[in-house]
């Protein structure tokens, strides 16, 4: 019987919500490694709303779950209601929803508070031993939680190709390790469980980010 793996979506859109290509590729990879994927989010409002082709936040007002629903074709669950005991493994795609709408690491950095219902989740499936995917953003929110891990999210030296690398010294900051790897490597935290990849934290071709959440994919699968 295939994994049942539960991926925790923060709305729809790179700007104020989930990656979607990413998430995407989680939820292709997980068919592909015959799993299940379950899909929730929390029954929460944005942080903001940001039009896309301005990049701009704009005066509307949108749900996580709704925006979530869209990625997931309408089969999705308020994350309120996850169960980690009838799950293998859990998974969260990048995007900067989970910056805001899960955590207020866009405004606060290292000194962000989490979700109360994201920490739970994470803290459930860590203290099941059940392993726990995470690309692009989100290794930041395992940073916060669990001082002393080993993750990725790239490079730590800024340059055209990784724009963001700041983050991994700002996890640093926060008692972790980061460990340099490629956007198609993914870095393995045997004694936590957390398998992370960079996805988006890089400038690289699209097929380069799908083939590095393969990787996170395939081994929380493997580790479940």
């Amino acid at each position: 019987m295939g994994k049942r793996v539960a991926v925790v979506l923060a709305g729809c859109g790179v700007y104020d919500g989930s990656e979607i290509h990413e998430s995407s590729a989680v939820l292709v990879h997980l068919s592909r490694e015959g799993a299940e994927a379950e899909v929730y989010a929390p029954d929460v409002d944005q942080m903001h709303v940001v039009d896309h082709v301005k990049g701009q936040p704009t005066q509307e007002k949108r749900n996580v779950l709704v925006e979530s629903a869209r990625i997931a074709r309408g089969s999705i669950k308020d994350l309120a209601k996850l169960d980690v005991k009838g799950l293998d493994a859990l998974i969260m795609p990048g995007g900067f929803g989970v910056a805001k709408n899960l955590s207020t690491w866009a405004t606060q950095g290292k000194n962000c508070i989490i979700s109360k219902e994201v920490e739970d989740v994470l803290k459930a499936f860590h203290a099941a031993k059940k392993p726990i995917g995470l690309c692009c953003i989100s290794p930041v929110l395992a940073a916060k939680i669990f001082p002393g891990c080993e993750l990725t999210v790239g490079h730590d030296t800024e340059c055209e190709k990784w724009p963001y690398a700041k983050t991994a010294e700002t996890m640093k900051e926060l008692g972790c390790k980061h460990v340099n790897k490629h956007v198609t490597e993914i870095h393995v935290d045997v004694k936590n469980k957390l398998v992370t990849t960079s996805a988006f934290m890089c400038n690289a071709p699209i097929h380069e980010i799908y083939d590095g959440i393969g990787k996170m994919v395939a081994e929380v699968v493997r580790l479940a």
